[in-house]
């Protein structure tokens, strides 16, 4: 893809900068063009040079002018090759490194924004209203136990994890951007969230999973530097339906 004239550089992504987790890991890149009217004819080059070893290609559009190929070896290899202008490069992570650039333009661009990235008071932002959107899930959670009704409980009960998950990871300054790097998140948080899981679907099981859920939130909460009066959250925390065994 170098000799391609339309390139002016690749950028290389993701955990493989600093070197690969395992042999399931994917390769993530980014192939700047100079400007904005080479974006089709370069992504439908990329899209020809993986096709050419029988690759599965899955090309999704993330926003106008910008283009990611998903593409899968015959040897279960992954690419995720993203096609974006030079001049509509961001950084969202630390995780990054120019491989080839033709005209140094590339360069100056990721350093300008990964100065602006490293700058940024909150780097991995998490949903403004997390503290009642779990407390939201925890209430259809209480009333579908009330019906019997346990494939939606689990499914509340699913949700209110993956706010909790949230809210750690950005605890920990964690990139929130497709994280799946969980094993890396503190060990104790670990263990009491793996400990959410009912080893029984019924509603006892269930409901005794929430409120453990519930006491691993607020301890999460309370870490945090959500932008909320502590008032406001301990009013809120305190209508919970499973915090009767936890401190408020």
């Amino acid at each position: 893809m170098k000799s391609n004239r339309l390139i002016e550089g690749i950028i290389q992504l993701g955990s493989g900068v600093i070197g690969y987790k395992d042999d399931h890991s994917d390769i993530d890149l980014m192939v700047c063009t100079a400007g904005v009217e080479d974006i089709e004819e370069t992504k439908n080059q990329v899209y020809r040079t993986f096709s050419y070893n029988n690759a599965f290609i899955k090309e999704k559009r993330l926003r106008e002018n910008v283009f990611l190929l998903i593409v899968f070896m015959e040897n279960s290899l992954e690419f995720n090759v993203s096609i974006v202008p030079t001049d509509l490069l961001s950084v969202k992570s630390p995780l990054w490194k120019v491989v080839f650039d033709k005209t140094g333009r590339v360069t100056e661009k990721m350093e300008l924004e990964n100065e602006r990235f490293n700058q940024r008071p909150v780097k991995y932002p998490v949903q403004d209203d997390v503290v009642f959107e779990f407390f939201y899930s925890a209430v259809k959670l209480d009333k579908e136990l009330m019906r019997n009704n346990l494939i939606y409980a689990l499914k509340m009960l699913e949700t209110m994890r993956d706010y909790t998950l949230q809210l750690q990871a950005r605890n920990e300054n964690k990139k929130l951007h497709h994280f799946k790097a969980y094993e890396t998140l503190n060990p104790s948080f670990i263990q009491k969230y793996l400990s959410t899981y009912p080893d029984q679907v019924t509603v006892e099981k269930v409901e005794a999973a929430a409120i453990i859920l519930n006491e691993l939130f607020i301890e999460t909460v309370r870490k945090s530097e959500i932008n909320m009066e502590d008032d406001d959250i301990k009013r809120i925390l305190a209508l919970f339906p499973f915090s009767s065994k936890s401190e408020v």
